[in-house]
């Protein structure tokens, strides 16, 4: 069964015959390597300084693996996207024409933010039963429900969405405890230990995503949500909003509330250089997000258990059918 691969050790990918060699030295100058048969391999996550030649990249590019590639400070550079085998022009058709219908666009819109607020009213509801403060947020994501079926553009949306958002994020005084008060979400670059979180889950979500998107037929570059542009798969973007709660954050409050990481787990790299997490932090995070990532649950539609990471793709596939128009999209929300 293919897997999930994060190197954060500094070396080389290499290619010897039919299997994947990651390469290092050790204290002593002698060069140790770690076999991978590539068979095993869906999508490979670099956190280090990892040298890779064009045969190399051929060779995962054959193999259908997705690399992505995270830079010194542990924020997503990029991600080498072999090029597709499983193509669909009619599909592509259709999926453009759903973004030039500005009908079709919203509707689809709508689904992503009305899947990402579920979830955030899921999580403020655990909380809130637990007997934490959180009324208020959950008040205003109400009121987000309600109004995303009668927005008028995707402008309008994306102005709910951040209201709804903005009280959640001061939820978090609530829900965690914390040294100092969140006071907003700043991304670039995070401005503390809760947004260097938060940025680093969500890009390794997106990723995900991403090697998800890549099995299936759909160009990651056309998107509804978020407007299609260059140098980014967008629609990884889209699928990966109505997760983020529910993988991210939960585990973001997990990690924080046991005390798995503190502190001490975080650098601050200047004024203008934000915040970032210790490489230590960070292969913990990885850990505990993987773990997440395979953990399954009992599909009520397929009869049959499914990881989370399997949920992003059937979420792909649903935004296929829709698209082709065989049954309406209807964004992803946890039933148990």
């Amino acid at each position: 069964m293919s897997q999930s691969y994060y190197v954060f050790r500094s070396g080389r990918l290499r290619r010897r015959q039919n299997t994947l060699y990651i390469e290092w030295e050790d204290q002593n100058g002698q060069v140790d390597r770690q076999p991978i048969p590539i068979e095993n391999v869906r999508d490979l996550y670099l956190f280090a300084e990892v040298d890779l030649n064009t045969k190399l990249l051929s060779f995962l590019a054959q193999n259908g693996v997705v690399v992505h590639f995270f830079n010194y400070y542990g924020f997503y550079a990029g991600s080498f996207y072999p090029r597709e085998s499983n193509v669909s022009g009619h599909l592509l058709v259709c999926q453009v024409e759903h973004y030039l219908d500005g009908e079709k666009r919203l509707a689809l819109a709508r689904e992503f933010v009305g899947g990402a607020m579920f979830h955030i009213r899921r999580n403020l509801n655990t909380y809130r039963d637990a007997g934490r403060r959180v009324e208020e947020a959950l008040a205003v994501v109400e009121e987000g429900l309600e109004r995303v079926g009668s927005v008028k553009s995707i402008a309008e949306l994306m102005g709910e969405e951040g209201r709804v958002r903005d009280a959640y994020y001061k939820a978090f005084n609530d829900i965690l405890n914390l040294a100092e008060p969140f006071e907003k979400r700043v991304r670039r670059p995070p401005d503390n230990p809760l947004n260097a979180l938060l940025s680093f889950g969500n890009s390794l979500l997106y990723a995900a995503t991403l090697s998800e998107i890549y099995v299936t037929q759909l160009n990651p570059t056309v998107s509804y949500l978020h407007e299609p542009g260059q140098r980014r798969f967008s629609l990884a973007l889209d699928l990966s909003e109505v997760f983020k709660p529910l993988i991210v954050d939960r585990l973001i409050f997990r990690l924080l509330n046991c005390k798995e990481i503190e502190n001490e787990d975080f650098e601050a790299l200047g004024e203008a250089r934000g915040v970032i997490l210790k490489d230590s932090a960070r292969r913990k995070f990885v850990r505990r997000f993987e773990e997440v990532m395979q953990t399954t649950v009992k599909h009520r539609r397929l009869k049959r258990e499914v990881s989370y990471r399997q949920l992003l793709r059937l979420e792909a596939y649903k935004l296929v059918r829709h698209l082709v128009e065989m049954e309406p999209y209807s964004a992803f929300r946890a039933w148990w």
